[in-house]
């Protein structure tokens, strides 16, 4: 008998894990053995939002719990498109390949990985792919009833995929309304005892209609629920992920990591196997780092909004270095950091089939503008220094007058 995705969706899901923000978490009991596999278990050893405990210190979960909720949320994703037409181009491989790929789709994450983008670092999408072609997984996922490759090709979009399904899959991993963003904002709010983040999850999924080559439409009754993730979304950086205490505990990993790099002590290579213990033990040397651990953050000395005209050399790591240098000097400090955001997104890119447009387009008030005005509002520079000096400094006014009239005078 052939194997269909009906047959994929229907088969004894009889292994519960039991989660804190969805209940009861089923798996085929071949699929529940990814999470016993050491790849996996890397994840329960990496917190999801690295350095925010020590402004929420509810905020201690773990990749490993977030990526069991991104398989249910898939799970419960494709039993809606299935029954709404999408079986007509799923296929049983590709349906286990798809909920091992929710799964595993965080195994190349390493500590502080998010706020780690603009260093050069191999992107977690591309290692993910490699551990999943790799034993023990491959093996594992195989056995599991899915395909090692095809997993991979979901999960990394620089891999090649031979066919729409493999597209359509993609689409659904990553989008506006994926099950990755609808776990992380219910799961990190939740933890963080936060109200920004909870999404109307069961009537998403009721209202999605698959589309082959888009993955999945909304109505115009989703609408609001759409502004709801991208306003949630924004308020959880705001107040959250870029929390200017969380921006300096990272900014300040970054800097040892940078530090240890140019020494030559670290290559970029061994950073991909550490978990957040091991991490700060291969960072045991910097004083940075340390202080991190030990819950000594750096204070903002100085904040104003990013001109991307105006402070463009900045972007640049040797540059910022030496004004970070020429700053401490002119303000008398041992140590001195800017931050400078990495860039973030808001997607919005979901076709209205009622209104035959896409979101942004579409009756929503989230226009392109309003979007990118909410992005910009988030882009602060901080200049981050020991809080021993603290009391000792110039004003944040004097402070942005020397950045300013060093970068006009080339450092």
């Amino acid at each position: 008998m052939v194997k269909t995705a009906e047959n994929a969706l229907l088969e004894s899901f009889t292994h519960p894990i039991r989660d804190v923000l969805w209940g009861h978490v089923y798996m085929t009991e071949k699929m529940a053995l990814l999470t016993e596999s050491a790849p996996f278990n890397k994840l329960t050893r990496i917190l999801q939002l690295g350095p925010v405990y020590h402004v929420y210190p509810g905020a201690t979960h773990t990749r490993a719990s977030h990526s069991i909720g991104v398989y249910h949320l898939g799970l419960r994703l494709l039993h809606n498109l299935a029954e709404k037409g999408a079986s007509g181009w799923l296929s049983y491989q590709g349906v286990k390949s798809f909920l091992a790929a929710c799964l595993l789709h965080d195994l190349g994450h390493f500590p502080y990985t998010h706020s780690l983008k603009d260093l050069s670092l191999t992107d977690h999408e591309t290692l993910t792919g490699k551990i999943i072609k790799e034993e023990p997984i491959k093996s594992l996922v195989g056995a599991a009833g899915a395909d090692p490759d095809l997993t991979a090709a979901i999960v990394d979009k620089d891999l090649p995929a031979n066919d729409t399904e493999v597209l359509f899959y993609r689409k659904l991993l990553s989008g506006a309304l994926d099950p990755d963003k609808l776990d992380y904002l219910n799961r990190d709010a939740r933890y963080c005892g936060v109200p920004y983040g909870a999404q109307d999850v069961d009537f998403i999924l009721s209202r999605l209609q698959p589309h082959k080559e888009r993955g999945a439409d909304i109505d115009s009754r989703l609408i609001p629920n759409v502004e709801s993730i991208l306003f949630s979304k924004y308020l959880m950086y705001r107040t959250v992920y870029w929390h200017k205490q969380v921006r300096a505990a990272t900014a300040m990993i970054k800097k040892a990591l940078i530090n240890g790099m140019e020494s030559g002590k670290i290559s970029p290579a061994e950073l991909y196997n550490h978990d957040d213990h091991s991490l700060f033990a291969l960072l045991k040397d910097s004083g940075l780092a340390q202080s991190v651990r030990e819950g000594r953050i750096f204070t903002a000395a100085s904040e104003f909004p990013y001109d991307q005209d105006k402070l463009k050399p900045i972007k640049d790591f040797e540059l910022r270095t030496r004004l970070e240098e020429q700053m401490a000097k002119e303000l008398g400090v041992e140590e001195l950091i800017i931050d400078l955001p990495e860039p973030a997104s808001f997607e919005t890119g979901l076709y209205v089939t009622d209104e035959k447009c896409g979101f942004s387009e579409s009756s929503s008030a989230f226009k392109t503008e309003t979007v990118n005005a909410f992005i910009q509002t988030l882009y602060t520079i901080r200049i981050f220094t020991d809080q021993k000096y603290k009391d000792t400094l110039k004003t944040s006014r004097q402070i942005y007058d020397i950045f300013i009239n060093l970068i006009n005078r080339g450092f």
